[in-house]
């Protein structure tokens, strides 16, 4: 008697883990949207988005110093591992608590394939991300009106036969109504017709939110003549051509591997910033050639910008090596 209690009392104890171990298994998150970094903790206010939508992240910087002027770099990272979209909020777009919000459009020129985009954010030594899943498609179209339904024709009375012996003829049936035209749809403000169907106008794409951290760093402002010249060349001439996204797709990788932490001494060092607006600046002169391209001209984009690339270099590279040259041979001549 003794041992059946005891195995009955194994047996339901062996049961209630069974259904613990299952059901904490099951409990687990199917999805997760934001990062548990305690120091820079991110999450998006939804999982997933369709075309056009706004895709909204929400963030804290723990132990955030508004006083240090470090600014807080974002990267949206494609299903393919390319970065599509990359930028800095300054400290003035980050609340004195630490808490920030950024907003992405999701679909348009960089936006292309459906799946899992990662949003990373780096602050100092801190980095965080938050991935959401994209689902692509075309834009919701509005602003078609319902088709007007088609009339019923009425149907013709039979008439009532007359008390003849004579058969009476067949009446003759009446022709059956023209169908009337549907009436062409009234599109809405942003829409245009095509082929009887209201479609959002295709306008060009925004450039990737992003801008030059170290120029900006150095001038002090956005609005600074020079600031505004790199965004008119990058926007209104190398955007405008294939060769020149993909160049500026991939200078882009290469420059906003270094360019924040650069913008954060410049902020920090007076004399440091001084020193980058003095190197700096032979560059935007020679950059001032490629406003002289056509816009769209792949030939002309392609032309100046070769002769910009070997300017630089023999500005920054092959006239230091000259005169070093030169005095390293003056000084051993005299020896």
């Amino acid at each position: 008697m003794m041992k059946m209690k005891m195995k009955v009392t194994g047996l339901l104890a062996f049961t209630l883990l069974s259904i613990s171990i299952l059901s904490y298994g099951i409990s687990g998150p199917a999805f997760a949207t934001s990062d548990p970094n305690p120091a820079l903790p991110v999450s998006s206010e939804l999982e997933t988005y369709s075309n056009g939508g706004s895709v909204k992240i929400s963030g804290t910087i723990a132990d955030y110093d508004s006083s240090s002027g470090k600014g807080l770099t974002f990267l949206v990272i494609s299903p393919d591992n390319a970065i599509v979209q990359i930028g800095q909020l300054t400290p003035n777009q980050i609340d004195s608590d630490g808490s920030f919000t950024k907003s992405f459009v999701a679909g348009g020129k960089y936006w292309k394939a459906s799946g899992d985009y990662t949003i990373e954010f780096h602050y100092g030594a801190d980095e965080s991300k938050v991935t959401v899943n994209y689902l692509g498609g075309s834009p919701i179209v509005s602003g078609q009106p319902e088709p007007t339904p088609e009339p019923e024709p009425e149907p013709t009375p039979e008439p009532e036969p007359e008390p003849t012996p004579e058969p009476e003829p067949e009446p003759t049936p009446e022709p059956e109504p023209e169908p009337t035209p549907e009436p062409e749809p009234i599109c809405g403000a942003g829409t245009e017709l095509v082929n009887g169907i209201c479609q959002v106008i295709q306008t060009a794409p925004p450039p990737p939110d992003s801008g030059c951290l170290i120029a900006t760093a150095a001038y002090g402002t956005e609005l600074a003549p020079q600031v505004q010249l790199l965004r008119e060349i990058r926007d209104n001439t190398l955007f405008s051509t294939t060769s020149g996204t993909s160049f500026m797709l991939g200078f882009n990788t290469l420059y906003y591997s270094f360019a924040p932490t650069i913008a954060d001494w410049e902020r920090e060092n007076p004399m440091f910033k001084e020193t980058i607006k003095t190197l700096i600046t032979p560059m935007l002169s020679t950059l001032s050639i490629m406003s002289l391209a056509d816009e769209g001209s792949e030939m002309e984009v392609l032309g100046l910008g070769i002769s910009v690339i070997a300017l630089n270099l023999g500005m920054y590279i092959a006239v230091p090596a000259f005169i070093g040259f030169k005095v390293t041979k003056h000084i051993k001549s005299r020896k």
